[in-house]
């Protein structure tokens, strides 16, 4: 009889586009996210936890650059119904609030925040699964609610320690954006860009007015990325890319490419200037007005709480990509270089974006509900943080007890319950004791601060050793430094079993850094 094949072993890989997260990557994160919540609930914003899952139907069409409701995320069809894993927090809440709708509050404030996922082709530092962190209000068309979200925003990214000065929040208006794109002659319909979700879900890409005003929209996003030039080339004839492939250009003539730019540098130095300019470039467009209208009330309510033009501006360049975008936008880009994989520098860019969807909710229920929100990118927000040195890649570990003695487990377990019961970070070593210098190697790989040590002659005694094995590290890393030349590596401390009141003053005191 012929032997049955083998099963090939699995292979242990991480799939495509996703990755792991390891102890001191999660707890930043947790803390990250506790700082977020903290900002958000102090604005009177209360939690709202989703299910990751959703209908494709409840979800929409409204991934950037995709047309296909299934295209683009994570979907699989359950009885003769399609599912996908959320894209985004903003469609499970519009589902939320027309679903609640009569229990809710009017205006709702929610928070919500964990991980998203997108069906997109990965790239460095582009994952498909992320986490994000929003804050919306639905049931308000006041503008005062865009600009709370501003104000909250930049209070968020100073809680969790980006610097005033190391990063400005953009904000402009679709409704401005439409009236600069009203104006082009494009296409022979008398409008270029879906009014509202009914007309969004019914337009195809292939609707020439619909396609050229969203070409238009993307190409004038990518202002940051390849500059006036680039930009120009790409709404007229295009232009070849880093890689030499050439990008077709919307068709534009020279003289409207150039009133484009123009708007999208209207940016003057102070709110006021760009707010004027503005006006100028818009002329008689009734939506165009109406948007410059809600930055200048916007700016007004800014400045009248301390936000000056330091933290939040008005800038035209701001586009961003999601098409149920109605009115007011907002960026906030961190200013502050960085370094990339070939060592140059560049600008760290995009944490965090948002804007108005007035008829995001409207699609359930027939009736318009407005709202404003904000999205986090926290995994973005964490690399920015490591990057200015402002978190600390390495956690600190426990405290370890070490074995010397395998008979005596009840003493160490004994030693390592009084630590913790006294809010210390401590475990005992379980693997094999016999080498203690094993024992030591594992407290190094897991960053740990203290090692204690009681063999049968420090039982005897009545004490314990502690190594201070901080010490260590801090030599290792500069065997000249003058600080710690003269300070012992290792300390003797009466403890008797039940009496930890002097192994705990000495372990906080290495803890605290006084030696």
């Amino acid at each position: 009889m012929a032997k049955d094949k083998k099963q090939p072993r699995p292979k242990a890989v991480t799939p495509k586009g996703f990755r792991d997260y390891f102890g001191a990557e999660v707890t930043a994160r947790a803390e990250m996210l506790s700082k977020i919540a903290g900002v958000y609930h102090r604005y009177g914003f209360d939690a709202l936890e989703t299910s990751a899952v959703e209908t494709v139907e409840a979800l929409g069409k409204f991934l950037p650059d995709v047309d296909r409701p299934n295209e683009g995320v994570f979907a699989w069809e359950e009885d003769g119904d399609w599912l996908a894993l959320r894209y985004d927090m903003t469609a499970p809440l519009a589902r939320v609030a027309a679903q609640y709708r009569n229990d809710l509050p009017s205006p709702y404030r929610r928070y919500t925040m964990g991980p998203v996922w997108r069906n997109e082709k990965p790239g460095p530092g582009r994952f498909r699964q992320f986490y994000q962190c929003d804050a919306d209000t639905v049931g308000t068309a006041s503008v005062a609610a865009d600009a709370e979200i501003c104000a909250m925003l930049a209070d968020t990214l100073e809680e969790v320690g980006i610097l005033r000065g190391d990063y400005v929040i953009r904000v402009n208006n679709r409704k401005v954006l439409n009236g600069i794109i009203q104006g082009l002659p494009i296409a022979e319909h008398e409008h270029l860009m879906p009014k509202n979700f009914d007309e969004m879900l019914d337009a195809k890409l292939s609707d020439l007015h619909f396609a050229s005003a969203d070409a238009v929209l993307r190409n004038i996003d990518k202002y940051d990325k390849v500059g006036r030039v680039g930009v120009i080339e790409l709404l007229t004839t295009g232009r070849k890319d880093q890689s030499g492939a050439f990008i077709e250009g919307v068709g534009l003539s020279s003289e409207n490419a150039e009133r484009v730019v123009a708007f999208m540098e209207a940016r003057g130095s102070t709110n006021a200037d760009t707010i004027a300019a503005l006006r100028t470039l818009l002329g008689s467009s009734e939506e165009g007005q109406d948007g410059v209208n809600e930055l200048e009330q916007i700016a007004s309510l800014l400045e009248a709480q301390g936000y000056g033009p330091d933290r939040i501006v008005i800038d035209p360049s701001v586009v961003r990509g999601l098409g149920y975008y109605t009115g007011p936008v907002y960026e906030a880009e961190l200013t502050f270089e960085i370094k990339d994989e070939k060592g140059r520098p560049r600008n760290f860019g995009s944490v965090a974006g948002g804007g108005r969807y007035d008829d995001l909710v409207k699609r359930f229920t027939g009736q318009a509900v407005p709202a404003t929100g904000v999205s986090i990118g926290v995994d973005r927000l964490l690399a920015a943080l490591h990057a200015k040195g402002r978190i600390d890649s390495t956690a600190q570990g426990p405290v370890i007890v070490t074995v010397m003695d395998r008979d005596r487990m009840a003493d160490y377990q004994t030693m390592v319950s009084e630590l913790r019961n006294a809010g210390i970070r401590a475990e005992v070593y379980l693997g094999n004791p016999k080498n203690f210098g094993n024992q030591l190697k594992y407290a190094d790989k897991r960053h740990s601060p203290i090692a204690i040590i009681a063999g049968g002659d420090e039982f005897d005694k009545g004490v314990v050793q502690i190594k201070d094995l901080i010490l260590g590290a801090e030599i290792a890393k500069n065997a000249t430094l003058e600080e710690w030349k003269d300070r012992p590596s290792q300390y003797e401390v009466p403890y008797k079993r039940g009496e930890p009141d002097q192994m705990l003053a000495k372990v906080r005191s290495i803890l605290n850094g006084d030696g």
